[in-house]
């Protein structure tokens, strides 16, 4: 098991979710990365900025992932280049079911295809929630397909199952 000691200290870092719901886009999260280095939070060990719900575009004919085009009109990989300039680490977020909880597309279905866009997006983190998920299939059984998923896809993105406990998964 993964142990907590000063040379692997607990992930730190800001996330858009409880400030701004869905409705984020490009310029919030660059105001975020600046403030964070400018403050000096990053010199503390806050070098996480994770994007929440809100923030795709449906699906292209081949099943990868589009970004919302208003909200974030250049796509989502100008914004990680620029928060990793800033030393900084890009978070994530999907979901284990049909759609997130906001109702946009969900990854059940197209882990692979997920894992594969969001290590091209080269992202560091993936939240991983479960909302609008198929009742015939074990929650332990979807988080898994998406960390197998993750484990092939050539990037090392760590991966947050989040289920608010109700799932007991293990």
């Amino acid at each position: 098991p993964l142990m907590l000691t000063a040379q692997n200290p607990p992930l730190m870092g800001w996330s858009s979710w409880n400030t701004y719901g869905y409705q984020i886009n490009d310029s919030v999260l660059k105001a975020q990365a600046d403030a964070m280095v400018d403050l000096g939070f990053k010199d503390c060990g806050y070098d996480h900025i994770n994007i929440d719900d809100g923030f795709f575009g449906g699906r292209a004919k081949d099943g990868k992932l589009l970004i919302h085009p208003t909200r974030f009109p250049l796509g989502l990989r100008p914004l990680v280049d620029y928060i990793h300039s800033k030393g900084l680490k890009f978070g994530m977020y999907s979901c284990a079911g049909y759609l997130t909880c906001a109702g946009y597309p969900g990854s059940y279905g197209y882990e692979w295809v997920d894992a594969q866009t969001f290590a091209e997006w080269e992202i560091d983190f993936l939240k991983y929630d479960y909302c609008f998920h198929p009742i015939s299939v074990r929650p332990d059984i979807m988080y898994k397909r998406m960390s197998l998923a993750l484990a092939n896809c050539g990037r090392d993105i760590v991966f947050s199952a989040c289920s608010w406990g109700s799932a007991h998964t293990r």
